[in-house]
């Protein structure tokens, strides 16, 4: 029931705009529609930006995608996982309803049913060209280990895009490869991919699994780590040039591997920040946004061009993240935790929306919004209704985009870490968190990759009632309550004091898993 009442509010909000926006949206008498640019950053949290606080890095062309559009300082991945948040981004549904909580690798086939609706199935019947660039992260075909020496099927063509080019894992696991449609690019058959043999690869820290599949030598040369950014900005512009020539609107999701570890920017951006390697990858990145800003320009279509900026998970904690930490880099701002974990630090993200003639430029909103929303905001952009099994946990954003700032287009949202025990629910101003700590990563020792949790707060130097010395306290309460409007650090869990308020999350969280 909420369900229906939910699309039916939407349905509602978009019919009373329909006289505000109408004139607008129909500016080109040959492209109705605008395009739409979707560039989803890797592991950028909500300090790593210029316009959010941050002061070791620059990024002068996402400050100004913000000074000509509507910055959100309330928004959040699905999941402060990249899998899980990139699933629900593609699917529009929660990925707890799968039981999705951790990344896939190498072996994985596709996770997505390709009988489910996903944003490019959508944006295509609204009559879209799509396209996806950059890492993929959702798994390769139908058999597990995946066969690298075969068609890649099922794969992004068989979920809505009509085109892919990118990294087809991630850029720390194998393998260190281009995938161009259901092909690795460089391919052949007599040098065919071989698992368990080492990589033909360069080597770089938190670069990892190596060993894990080798073989085409000739794919493998094709991929040159400090290079990734690069070549995918060159595919996305190319292809923003040849669409801005057709008659039909284009959909471009670019997902980058900035700034995921290993920190590996093209050679004239090292160096160039005060948060070493971490904070070069951010030049590299916010360059990357530049490029793809001017291609929209130079095509002339930039008026006519929804570009939605944002991150699939918060900041992290690893060797690289440490160390941009000792120079003064808060990858998360003043937020608790990190990637992976349920506190805020772990999915709260910038989101940045520019919209000409639509959003208005300059203006920050306090919505709660997520990446989850985007699949119903395209539906309904492109005037396309949505059955109940279809997106069936995104929110038209359209009146948080379009309305006066802070607009409230949901009232709660589900959010996964890394760990079942510490799944989260937002609802208005509260946070409730059905495990301890974050659930995130707990490695004990400075220096390691995994380093986070309790024992990372002596170092961070943040600070949770349930935790001291690094440790856990003895009588810390079992699950977590926080007020953020009062208390936006999470630094006192206030479950015992609130514990009506926890009840009733616990039960909603239950019913939205159908438990």
């Amino acid at each position: 029931m909420q369900r229906f009442q939910q699309r039916m509010f939407s349905g509602r909000i978009v019919a009373a705009l329909v006289c505000l926006v109408a004139a607008p949206l129909a500016r080109a008498e040959d492209n109705a529609l605008p395009n739409i640019v979707i560039i989803y950053a890797d592991d950028v949290g909500f300090g790593d930006v210029g316009c959010y606080g941050a002061t070791h890095v620059e990024t002068p062309n996402i400050d100004q995608l913000a000074l000509q559009g509507r910055k959100f300082t309330d928004a959040h991945a699905a999941s402060a996982v990249c899998t899980p948040s990139r699933y629900a981004l593609v699917t529009g549904q929660y990925p707890a309803r799968r039981d999705f909580w951790a990344p896939v690798f190498v072996r994985s086939p596709l996770i997505v049913d390709t009988e489910q609706t996903t944003i490019a199935d959508i944006a295509k019947r609204a009559g879209y060209t799509t396209t996806c660039i950059g890492k993929w992260h959702l798994g390769w075909g139908s058999k597990q280990p995946t066969d690298w020496n075969a068609p890649l099927v099922p794969g992004p063509q068989q979920l809505g895009f009509d085109t892919y080019f990118g990294v087809p894992v991630l850029n720390s696991h194998p393998p260190f490869v281009y995938v161009e449609n259901d092909r690795p690019v460089g391919w052949t058959a007599d040098d065919p991919f071989v698992y368990g043999q080492r990589a033909s690869t360069r080597r770089f820290d938190e670069k990892f699994g190596l060993s894990q599949i080798g073989g085409a030598k000739r794919a493998h040369e094709q991929y040159d780590d400090e290079a990734v950014g690069t070549v995918l900005t060159k595919r996305a512009t190319d292809w923003i040039e040849q669409q801005a020539k057709t008659d039909s609107p284009f959909f471009l999701y670019l997902a980058t591997t900035n700034i995921h570890h290993p920190f590996t920017p093209a050679k004239r951006f090292q160096g160039t920040s005060k948060a070493g390697p971490y904070g070069d990858f951010i030049h590299e990145l916010d360059w990357m946004v530049g490029e793809v800003i001017a291609a929209l320009d130079k095509a002339q279509v930039a008026d006519n061009t929804l570009v939605i900026f944002s991150s699939d998970n918060g900041g992290m904690l690893n060797r690289g993240g440490q160390e941009a930490y000792r120079q003064g880099h808060r990858m998360n701002g003043e937020l608790l935790g990190f990637k992976f974990d349920a506190w805020e630090g772990g999915h709260r993200v910038p989101m940045i929306v520019r919209w000409p003639g639509q959003v208005s430029p300059g203006s920050v909103s306090d919505s709660l919004v997520s990446s989850i929303d985007f699949a119903a905001t395209v539906a309904a952009i492109g005037e396309q209704k949505l059955e109940e099994d279809e997106a069936p946990d995104s929110v038209n954003l359209l009146p948080a985009l379009l309305g006066k700032p802070g607009t409230v287009v949901r009232e709660e949202l589900l959010v996964s870490p890394a760990k079942p025990g510490n799944l989260a629910l937002r609802r208005g101003d509260w946070m409730f968190i059905s495990g301890q700590a974050g659930g995130g990563f707990s490695s004990k020792n400075e220096g390691d990759h995994g380093f986070g949790g309790p024992a990372a707060m002596p170092f961070t130097g943040q600070v949770n009632s349930d935790i001291e010395g690094g440790e856990i306290r003895p009588d810390a309460p079992a699950q977590q309550l926080y007020n953020l409007k009062d208390d936006p650090r999470q630094a006192k869990n206030v479950i015992e004091q609130h514990p009506d308020v926890a009840e009733d999350l616990r039960q909603r969280m239950a019913q939205i898993l159908g438990r």
